[in-house]
């Protein structure tokens, strides 16, 4: 890989080494890659991904890990400090979701290994509750619903239905959804909101259908059920999406996001403890003891618990709202510098994340130039746009501005270039006119390519 930015800098292993390498020559090396790697996203340009941004609470949070990195949860015996842990941050991600108005029922949780982990163990649940059925059962998601319930699906040999969404207010289309709802459907999925558009779906609605119909209801939450119930305290218009919302049974909320814990963890929560249940694991007649687990991971380690609990009781609600205010502020601000371009649509109605497009020309355009400015959006697809998602990091002084005299540049160089083919188009763009079996068998191989050429060792 030419383009590897350590080509040259470090020694390449291959084997494992006979002699093994100091401790500070290893932390040097460490040192160097993630300092300029940090300066990627520390200026406040680079959508999602470092959603806290602030280093000082990463080396809180990765105290608090060290206390526990090398405990292994299983065994609660010797580490109880787990439980306490465990409990405790689905205790509090119940409260914040509406688990307090759940009525003749007990809410449980999960701690899962990601925002797909808690979706892949909420489709799993969905499934073995209704384990008695001979039918193969279905599940019917928005198009816009995260890519991990289509893995989720695919796993546990449940059918996905895929639901049309509004082209406007990329919600998804009720009237499908009740159509195809029939005595083998599951569940129903909702976002809350979803990780294109930043758009909620009619949870209440839903809930309402899955109530008709006697189905679960998931809403995914991953992306906005740490910053959305803060939003909605500010007095932001955020329809209602928690366990508040008849007929809701499951709710995914990624503590790894909004809720500022280390990579790894999410919560899973459940408007009753038999449907967390019901996709517990047991083996009881193995030689080797009798073993259970709640989720599909056997070792986790005890320091992630740690570092997430931690996060939560540090910054307790008025940390959050504090957060979650100068996110949706910073937010509205750029909504505002994009609206203020009559070639640039917003899609839908959203709240901290936003993505928007152009009906005069390739957006694609658009994400080129910024690109030349140091932004690394996220590109979309059916239709082309391009995403950012708010987090601490562009709340920085400066970064609204910055991004309202880049995004005018940008305009006018998409203007001036609309009859040419957008550079990132061919990585981000849809199939003009679609997509075929060869499009995307080619899609499929190139990707391919992609995940070894990234697997593999660069040549010096």
């Amino acid at each position: 890989m030419s383009e590897f930015p350590y080509a040259g800098q470090f020694e390449i292993h291959r084997t494992l080494p006979e002699h093994g390498t100091d401790q500070d020559t290893i932390l040097d090396i460490l040192s160097t890659m993630s300092t300029a790697e940090n300066r990627v996203w520390e200026g406040g340009q680079c959508s999602g991904t470092m959603y806290c941004g602030d280093h000082d609470h990463y080396d809180f949070l990765n105290r608090a890990f060290a206390n526990f990195s090398h405990v292994n949860t299983l065994q609660r015996d010797m580490c109880p400090s787990a439980t306490k842990f465990e409990a405790e941050i689905i205790a509090m991600t119940l409260d914040l979701l509406g688990g307090s108005d759940l009525k003749g029922s007990t809410p449980g949780g999960l701690v899962t290994s990601g925002g797909s982990g808690s979706i892949a163990h909420a489709m799993l649940a969905y499934r073995e509750m209704n384990a008695s059925a001979t039918a193969r059962p279905n599940v019917i998601k928005p198009e816009t619903a995260h890519p991990a319930f289509d893995k989720a699906c695919h796993l546990f040999g449940i059918e996905l239905r895929v639901a049309p969404v509004d082209p406007l207010t990329t919600q998804v289309d009720l009237g499908w959804v009740k159509a195809n709802i029939d005595t083998n459907t599951v569940a129903l999925v909702g976002s809350a909101g979803n990780y294109g558009y930043g758009t909620v779906d009619p949870i209440g609605e839903l809930g309402k259908l899955a109530l008709e119909h006697e189905v679960g209801l998931h809403v995914d939450g991953c992306l906005g059920g740490f910053i959305l119930p803060f939003g909605r305290e500010l007095g932001y218009d955020i329809e209602p999406f928690d366990f508040s919302v008849p007929g809701v049974t499951t709710i995914s909320a990624d503590t790894h996001k909004y809720g500022y814990a280390l990579k790894g963890t999410s919560v899973l929560c459940f408007a009753d403890e038999a449907l967390r249940d019901s996709q517990y694991f047991y083996r009881t007649d193995w030689s080797g003891g009798k073993y259970c687990s709640p989720g599909m991971d056997g070792s986790r380690s005890g320091g992630l618990l740690a570092a997430t609990w931690a996060a939560m009781v540090h910054l307790g609600r008025s940390g959050y709202r504090r957060y979650a205010e100068a996110i949706f502020s910073t937010s509205k601000a750029m909504q505002d510098a994009v609206r203020s371009h009559d070639s640039l649509r917003i899609m839908g109605k959203p709240s901290f994340l936003f993505s928007f497009t152009s009906d005069d020309y390739d957006i694609y355009h658009v994400n080129d130039f910024l690109r030349t400015k140091g932004w690394r959006m996220n590109g979309q697809q059916y239709p082309n746009a391009i995403h950012m998602a708010v987090t601490r990091p562009q709340t920085q002084p400066g970064t609204v501005e910055r991004f309202t005299s880049d995004l005018a540049d940008a305009v006018a160089y998409a203007k001036a270039h609309a009859h040419e083919a957008a550079k990132s188009g061919a990585v981000y763009g849809g199939v003009e006119g679609g997509p075929t079996d060869e499009a995307d068998a080619f899609i499929k191989m190139f990707m391919a390519a992609m995940m070894d050429q990234q697997m593999s060792i660069p040549d010096q």
